[in-house]
C-alpha cells in the first residue's frame, strides 16, 4: 500500500520502533501542514491510506471527493470530529480510529506549565543566559487552591498531583464530573462563581464539543485573582474568543499557561499570547511523548496491516464494510 503520513512535525513516525512493521509498504511522510483542500488532495492523490495525527488537519468532503484511490484513513486517538465520516462512508473509505490516549502525559505537561509559570522558569533561564542572576520571586503551591474544571481521566490525574503538592483541590464541572470528584475524595465548589474566585490555579480538562465551545466566559476570568493562573491543555475553543488575551491585559487572572490555540500550528510567532509577558506558551505538547507516540502509531499500524490483510480493526464506520 501507498501510505501518506500527515503533519509529522518532528519526523517522529519513522523513528518509532513500531515503524519497522510497515517495511513492506511505501510510506511518505509530510512534516508541514497543508490545509487548502485542493493542495492537500493533490499531495495525497496517489495514497491508498492516510495517517492522521489527532486533529492536526481537517479532512473534509472537499478533500475526500478528490481522492478516488483512497481506501483507508487511520486516525490516532478516537476523536474523528475533524473527518467527514459520512463522505468517507459514501465513497467506501474505512475510517479506523483507536481509543483515547493515556491521561498521564497531558497531566504531566499541565504541571510543567504550572511550575514554569509560577516560578518564572522560562524567564529566569533566559536571564541567566544573558548573565543576569535572579530577577523574579516565584509563587509556591503548598497551601494554595487548585481548581480542576472537569474531573475526568486527565483532570483526576491533575487533582491527585495537586494533593501531593499539599494544595487544596476544588472541582467544578457537570454533575457527573462533580460526583466522580466527590467519590474520589475531592471537594466540589459551592458554585461556579466560588470556583473561579477561590482558585489560585485553574486547570481546564473539558472536551471541546459544540456545547462546551466558549464555556469559559470573560466574566469567569474576571472573577479570578490578580495573582491567579489559568492553565489550558485541552482546547483553545473552550475559552470565549479573545477573552483570555483581554483578561490578561486587565490583570485578572494575572497569568496564563497554554498549550492549545484556535488555529494550529502557530507559525512565525503570530499569536497575541506569545507577546504577553504574563503568558507561558507551548506548541500543543500535551500528548507529544515517545511512549504515547508508540501507542498511538502502533494502533494506526495495527489498522493499516489489518486492512491490508482483509481484517480491518478499530473501524469507526463499520457500515462501510458491508459495501466492500
Amino acid at each position: 500500500m501507498k501510505i501518506a503520513v500527515l503533519d509529522d512535525y518532528q519526523d517522529a513516525f519513522r523513528s518509532l520502533a513500531c515503524f519497522a512493521r510497515l517495511k513492506d509498504h511505501d510510506v511518505v511522510v509530510f512534516r508541514d501542514t497543508e490545509k487548502d483542500p485542493g493542495k492537500l488532495s493533490a499531495r495525497l492523490k496517489d495514497a491508498d491510506a492516510v495517517v492522521l495525527t489527532q486533529q492536526r488537519s481537517p479532512f473534509p468532503r472537499a478533500v475526500i471527493e478528490k481522492l478516488p484511490g483512497l481506501r483507508l484513513i487511520a486516525q490516532t486517538g478516537g476523536n474523528t470530529n475533524h473527518i467527514d465520516v459520512a463522505a468517507c462512508t459514501e465513497r467506501g473509505i474505512v475510517v479506523a480510529a483507536a481509543g483515547a490516549s493515556p491521561p498521564h502525559s497531558t497531566a504531566e505537561l499541565a504541571w510543567g506549565l504550572v511550575l514554569a509559570s509560577l516560578r518564572h522558569i522560562p524567564h529566569e533561564v533566559e536571564q541567566l543566559k544573558r548573565g543576569v542572576w535572579q530577577t523574579t520571586v516565584g509563587t509556591g503551591l503548598h497551601g494554595r487552591t487548585l481548581g480542576v474544571y472537569a474531573f475526568g481521566r486527565i483532570g483526576g490525574c491533575v487533582a491527585r498531583i495537586g494533593k501531593a503538592f499539599g494544595m487544596r483541590v476544588l472541582c467544578w464541572g457537570r454533575e457527573g464530573s462533580l460526583a466522580n470528584a466527590r467519590e474520589a475524595g475531592f471537594e466540589a465548589a459551592a458554585s461556579r462563581e466560588a470556583f473561579f474566585e477561590s482558585a489560585d490555579v485553574v486547570s481546564l480538562h473539558i472536551p471541546l464539543k459544540p456545547e462546551t465551545r466558549g464555556i469559559i466566559a470573560a466574566a469567569d476570568l474576571a472573577r479570578m485573582k490578580p495573582t491567579a493562573l489559568i492553565v489550558n491543555t485541552s482546547r483553545a475553543g473552550l475559552i470565549a474568543e479573545g477573552a483570555l488575551v483581554e483578561a490578561l491585559g486587565k490583570g485578572r487572572p494575572g497569568y496564563a499557561a497554554v498549550d492549545v490555540y484556535e488555529e494550529e500550528p502557530v507559525i512565525g510567532g503570530r499569536h497575541p499570547l506569545l507577546a504577553m509577558p504574563n503568558a507561558v506558551c507551548t506548541p500543543h505538547l500535551g500528548y507529544v511523548e515517545r511512549g504515547n507516540y508508540e501507542a498511538y502509531y502502533g494502533a494506526v499500524i495495527d489498522a493499516i496491516l489489518g486492512f491490508a490483510a482483509g481484517r480491518p480493526v478499530n473501524v469507526f464506520n463499520p457500515e462501510v464494510l458491508k459495501r466492500t
